[in-house]
């Protein structure tokens, strides 16, 4: 069994973005880039289930620039197999991402496809989604656990009431939460092993892809800043504040 894992490279979660001064963009000049850390569960979920022998390869796919080649780098010494980096200097929107990995998939016939749920730049939680229509297969969203069968896929799904058990049938695509597993500290001898792993380029053209743009961003802007909060004495006093000054109930 063959399980393909998208990653994406954002910005690190411990930076503060900051919004461009034309407010065109979020200004990620000279900062900390690194893994989506929801893919970085994605990833290491893929290591345990070969590890578990579950499955016989483990496959890495990103899409960007130049650099994306250090984030793949970084899941070959998680313990991935090979990678595979579709690179290109457009800003991609979920669309074309989908489309482009399923031109991956296509080729590749993995019988399960792992991502993380959202990018935490964008937080758009729409190219799995988009991901399984196009392929045409089961899908399996916000997994907190997963148990992998000869023919089947079980996921626990985090959903608003509580959870949810899906049975899929293979080939399936899921998109992994934060409480599915906790990644693995990379050891030094790993990193210098990921660096022999095979890391095949690949191009947008050569796959044969449409990824023009369908939405059109028009500017970006920091948030508005809260107002300070008030204490109240009592309940009274708070139910009177919220139904004459907030005026929410």
């Amino acid at each position: 069994m063959k399980i393909l894992v998208a990653i994406k490279r954002v910005v690190d979660y411990n930076v503060k973005v900051r919004v461009k001064a034309d407010e065109s963009d979020v200004d990620i000049g000279n900062v900390k880039m690194s893994m989506n850390p929801f893919d970085e569960i994605a990833v290491e979920e893929a290591v345990r289930l070969k590890e578990a022998g579950k499955a016989s390869e483990v496959v890495a796919v990103s899409i960007g620039v130049k650099q994306c080649e250090e984030t793949l780098r970084t899941a070959l010494a998680m313990g991935i197999d090979r990678a595979i980096h579709i690179e290109t200097d457009e800003k991609l929107q979920p669309l074309a991402v989908a489309k482009l990995l399923k031109a991956v998939a296509d080729k590749e016939q993995p019988q399960l496809f792992l991502l993380g749920k959202q990018a935490i730049d964008d937080d758009a939680n729409q190219t799995a989604q988009m991901l399984s229509a196009l392929m045409k297969v089961s899908q399996g969203t916000f997994a907190s656990k997963i148990e992998l069968n000869s023919d089947e896929v079980l996921v626990t799904r985090e959903i608003d009431g509580g959870q949810e058990e899906v049975a899929l049938t293979l080939p399936a695509v899921i998109s992994v939460d934060l409480r599915l597993n906790e990644p693995r500290y990379i050891k030094l001898p790993n990193i210098m092993q990921a660096k022999k792993k095979p890391l095949e380029k690949k191009t947008v053209v050569e796959l044969g892809v449409d990824i023009s743009s369908r939405l059109i961003q028009l500017k970006v802007t920091e948030p508005p800043e809260r107002k300070a909060g008030i204490k109240v004495a009592d309940v009274s006093e708070l139910v009177d504040k919220l139904h004459h000054e907030a005026k929410v109930i």
